[in-house]
C-alpha cells in the first residue's frame, strides 16, 4: 500500500500560528505578568521557547519559561518489563509555578492523555493558580474532558489517521504532515 503524506502546515503557517497564540495568550491574560509557559517534552519544549521569543518581541518583557517531563506520569507504561526502563528527559522551569498562570504548550492534541499526564506532573511541582493549554494542531478524537485555550490549526482526523509534527530542532524540517496509518 502507497503511503501518501500531506504537508496540512508548512513553516510559514507554524510560524503565522505561532504568531497568532502568542497574541492571544497576552490578550487573555492581559499581559504577561505571573504567566509561565511550561513545554512538554519533546517538541512542547520547542514551541514554547518559539513563543517566549514571540512574546518578548511583542511585549517587551520576558516571560518565564520550563519545560516538563511526563514519562513517569503516562498511563501506558508497562512495568512488566524490567530490561526496557522509561528514559526520563527532565523537569526544568525556571520560576514556581505557584500562583502563577501556567500556559502548557505541546505540538499535537489527540486523546488528551499526554496532557492529563502533564497535568499530573505540573501539580506535582506546585499550585498554579490556572492552567492553560496552547497546541500547534487540534487533531480531535478526545477520551478525556479535555480542550485547548489557544490552537494553531484545527484539523479534523480519521482514526487511521497520523498527524506529526516535524520541527528544525529535532527532524531538520519544519512541517506538520496528515498520514494513513496502515
Amino acid at each position: 500500500m502507497l503511503q501518501m503524506d500531506k504537508v496540512i502546515m508548512d513553516e510559514q503557517a507554524i510560524s503565522r500560528a505561532l504568531t497568532r497564540i502568542a497574541h492571544e495568550i497576552i490578550e487573555r491574560n492581559k499581559g504577561i505578568e505571573d504567566c509561565v509557559l511550561v513545554g512538554i517534552k519533546t517538541r512542547g519544549v520547542h514551541l514554547a521557547s518559539r513563543l517566549q521569543k514571540r512574546i518578548q518581541e511583542i511585549e517587551g518583557n520576558a516571560i518565564a519559561k520550563g519545560e516538563i517531563d511526563i514519562t513517569l506520569y503516562r498511563d501506558d507504561l508497562t512495568h512488566k518489563r524490567d530490561d526496557h526502563q522509561p528514559e526520563l528527559r527532565g523537569t526544568a522551569i525556571e520560576t514556581s509555578i505557584t500562583d502563577k498562570k501556567v500556559i502548557l504548550v505541546d505540538d499535537v492534541l489527540y486523546t488528551g492523555r499526554t496532557v492529563r499526564a502533564a497535568l499530573d506532573a505540573l501539580i506535582d511541582l506546585g499550585r498554579p493558580a490556572q492552567i492553560q493549554l496552547a497546541v500547534l494542531v487540534d487533531r480531535g478524537h478526545r477520551e478525556l474532558p479535555i480542550r485547548p485555550d489557544f490552537i494553531g490549526k484545527n484539523v479534523p482526523t480519521s482514526k487511521s489517521e497520523v498527524v506529526e509534527a516535524k520541527l528544525e530542532e529535532t527532524d531538520g524540517k519544519e512541517q506538520v504532515l496528515l498520514t494513513m496509518r496502515h
